[in-house]
């Protein structure tokens, strides 16, 4: 059984910066492509960068520049760091697998403020 905990959300005010983190549990997390989602209240849940277990990335067009992120794992632990955020970042932010979905944390809420 595979647990994720996300973790370092919180309030910015816009053009600010926050780093994620999401603990995994279990031997599945270095081998698995894994990525952050965000869903923002009356949205669906989104995909917002994603990184292969060889550390390979891709971003959504909506934060390319912006976010950054990586992964250790030797440390089950994953990363987002978030630079020059927008009030349209404001959600809860998840991690998962892609191929391999687990059961969804409970997310970290960020809120950007204008």
């Amino acid at each position: 059984q595979v647990q994720l905990v996300e973790s370092g959300g919180g309030l910015v005010q816009a053009g600010g910066s926050l780093r994620l983190s999401c603990a995994a549990s279990g031997s599945i997390f270095s081998r698995a492509t894994m990525a952050w989602y965000r869903q923002a209240p009356g949205n669906q849940r989104e995909v917002v960068a994603v990184i292969t277990s060889g550390g390979f990335t891709n971003y959504a067009d909506s934060v390319k520049g912006r976010f950054t992120i990586s992964r250790d794992n030797a440390k089950n632990t994953m990363y987002l760091q978030m630079n020059s955020l927008k009030p349209e970042d404001t959600a809860v932010y998840y991690c998962n697998g892609v191929f391999s979905r687990n059961v969804w944390g409970q997310g970290t809420q960020v809120t950007v403020s204008s």
